[in-house]
């Protein structure tokens, strides 16, 4: 009976540790995504009132894993039954990210937002809470996104393992999208707070520590507008690599008509070129009921 029990605990122990494996090698694979997944939400989840940054990145977070909770079986039933299905997903997807990163390049050249979002200079705190309940929910839309293209990238790495293989590795990817890049969002977010907290300290020393600490702490806060802006143009961006990759790697006749072009060039000019046109149509459709 022991050595049984000893037997289940050895198999147990294996598979965790080619799980572990898995995960890293996965890790590595999605790498560049998890980067484009911190930049694009990092720029979602800022430009909110300053004593409502931590409880929307909450709330963003929240519906993060609620979207994992959902995509993680459909993507586990859909590649074992309905595999056909995951590239119009993807290019649905990629579509969604690329009028996104348009919409976004449209505001920059005229100026006007097409989506008003939650700003410190707003008062009225039922106004706040309605920009804020807005962009909370193209956040977790755009995350939604995210993470299907992240699971299904992660899923495809483990795709010729047991099923309970591609559980452990699959899901440890998608936690680390969730837990790193809001983690990470929440520190960049508090950036001021960490540099009142140095000028603070520094008022308590003498010395070289004391101005090293306050250098650091001007540092911090007069960087924040500047990081909150450079994340704006970077998530911009990648939402329009990644979603341009997704028809550049999955269809064949686009990515012949851009393989003279580099990766990251031809992901871009083709989530430019999917954004504009769907902008177009979106702009004329609201003309026209507008006109009704």
């Amino acid at each position: 009976m022991a050595s049984g029990i000893f037997a289940i605990l050895d198999d147990v122990a294996m598979l965790l540790d080619d799980a572990a494996m898995l995960s890293k090698v996965a890790a590595k694979k999605t790498a560049g995504l998890l980067g484009d997944d911190l930049a694009v939400n990092a720029e979602k989840a800022t430009g909110f009132h300053a004593s409502r940054e931590l409880p929307v990145i909450w709330a963003i977070t929240k519906g993060s894993f609620l979207n994992k909770a959902i995509i993680l079986p459909i993507a586990f039933l859909v590649s074992a039954y309905l595999p056909w299905l995951i590239v119009p997903v993807l290019l649905l997807g990629g579509a969604y990210l690329s009028v996104e990163g348009a919409e976004k390049v449209y505001e920059w050249f005229t100026g006007h937002e097409l989506h008003p979002v939650a700003a410190e200079q707003i008062d009225d705190s039922r106004e706040i809470l309605q920009r804020e309940a807005t962009k909370v929910r193209a956040a977790i839309r755009t995350d939604f996104i995210l993470s299907i293209e992240i699971i299904v990238v992660s899923l495809d790495i483990v795709i010729e393992e047991s099923l309970p293989m591609q559980v452990m590795v699959v899901t440890v990817i998608a936690l680390l999208a969730t837990v790193g890049v809001y983690g990470l969002v929440a520190l960049l977010v508090r950036m001021d707070d960490a540099g009142l907290h140095l000028l603070a300290r520094a008022r308590s020393l003498n010395g070289a520590g004391a101005r090293l600490l306050k250098f650091l702490g001007a540092l911090l806060i007069s960087s924040l507008p500047r990081v909150i802006r450079l994340l704006g143009i970077v998530g911009t961006l990648a939402m329009l690599l990644v979603g341009g990759g997704m028809y550049v790697h999955n269809i064949t006749a686009v990515h012949h008509a851009l393989e003279a072009l580099p990766e990251w060039l031809a992901s871009l000019t083709m989530g430019m070129v999917i954004g504009s046109l769907l902008l177009v149509v979106m702009k004329a459709l609201r003309r026209i009921r507008a006109v009704r």
